[in-house]
């Protein structure tokens, strides 16, 4: 059974910074692409970062391009999005995912579609 389990959100302040954490347990998380989403209510969930299984590519949403950072620690078995420079916009309920890729390719993926196991999902608030 995989499981994902995020941690880090909260409140901050607009122009504060907040680093979520995803741990993967019970499966090859080093296998794994993974993939940072966020929705807000009434809207799609949408991708605001994805990386490789092997980290050496990423991808962010131009909203947020520039001001996220999203890495992985395979002996760690966690994923991370570190925000800055956070706005109000970027209120929303954030979710790890993960998809299997058995080592092929070295591809991200934005589509929620793709992915194969969810977090629960992590609170983040950031007042104006």
């Amino acid at each position: 059974q995989v499981q994902l389990v995020e941690s880090g959100g909260g409140l901050v302040q607009a122009g504060g910074s907040l680093r979520l954490s995803c741990a993967v347990s019970g499966g090859t998380f080093s296998s794994y692409a993974m993939g940072w989403f966020r929705q807000v209510p009434g809207k799609e969930r949408e991708c605001v970062a994805a990386i490789s299984w092997s980290g050496g590519t990423t991808y962010y949403a131009d909203s947020v391009k520039g001001r996220f950072t999203i890495s992985r620690d395979n002996a760690k078995n966690t994923v991370y999005l570190l925000m800055n420079s956070l706005k109000p916009e970027d209120t929303a309920v954030y979710y790890c995912a993960a998809v299997l890729t058995y080592y092929s390719g070295n591809y991200y993926y934005t589509e929620k579609e793709s992915y194969d196991y969810w977090g629960q999902g992590t609170q983040v608030t950031v007042s104006s």
